[in-house]
């Protein structure tokens, strides 16, 4: 199925959720993430504001600020994304596309400065390829890394996790773990363009 008609057809599914299921997939999706050897190794945790039924990560923020752990949240300017730093949900202010974001004087840290970045997206495959919202802000950040950090986590609902794949463009940059509510995926168990039976089937 061509991105674009998928990402129409997973946004529409994720606006339908009941305030049941979003609520539970929030708390096991969260719980799943806090789980990570990565999560708890990490002193550097970048973060998003969720929208549109996303998957929340206020659960995540509590649980770095008990480590004191540095929790970072993004700031749009024109075409570009940085990440700054918080320490309570009061310093985010709504800013680009009506999205909380930190004040534009809140400490800027470069990516290299990240263990661990949780990414929000309409869809995941296997192969940790991701469809975003088509702005490109995440993958334009991430070009700017060397080696392996950050450490990229996908945060999503189980049914965003697609099974056909997601054809990859070349600025895309593959998650290394997609985490859902029912499930926490390592890339590398599995080869690009690897498919899997959906639960229950």
């Amino acid at each position: 199925m061509p991105k674009r008609s998928l990402r129409a057809q997973l946004l529409e599914q994720r606006r339908q959720l009941s305030h049941d299921a979003r609520f539970a997939a929030n708390r096991d999706a969260q719980l799943n993430l806090l789980s990570l050897d990565e999560f708890g190794q990490a002193a550097v945790i970048a973060l998003y504001a969720p929208i549109h039924n996303e998957i929340g990560t206020a659960m995540i923020m509590d649980s770095c600020f008990a480590a004191n752990k540095v929790v970072l949240f993004p700031a749009v300017s024109g075409r570009h994304m940085s990440f700054r730093r918080v320490h309570s949900l009061d310093q985010l202010r709504k800013g680009a596309f009506g999205i909380p974001e930190p004040a534009p004087d809140a400490p800027v840290y470069g990516v290299e400065r990240i263990d661990l970045m949780v990414v929000p997206g309409v869809g995941f495959d296997l192969s940790g390829h991701r469809i975003g919202y088509g702005k490109g802000y995440y993958d334009g950040f991430l070009q700017q890394r060397e080696g392996e950090v950050p450490f990229l986590v996908g945060l999503c609902h189980d049914f965003q996790l697609t099974y056909g794949g997601v054809v990859p463009e070349s600025h895309d940059i593959p998650m290394d773990v997609i985490v859902s509510e029912t499930r926490i995926v390592r890339i590398q168990s599995f080869p690009p363009g690897a498919t899997v039976s959906e639960p229950g089937k």
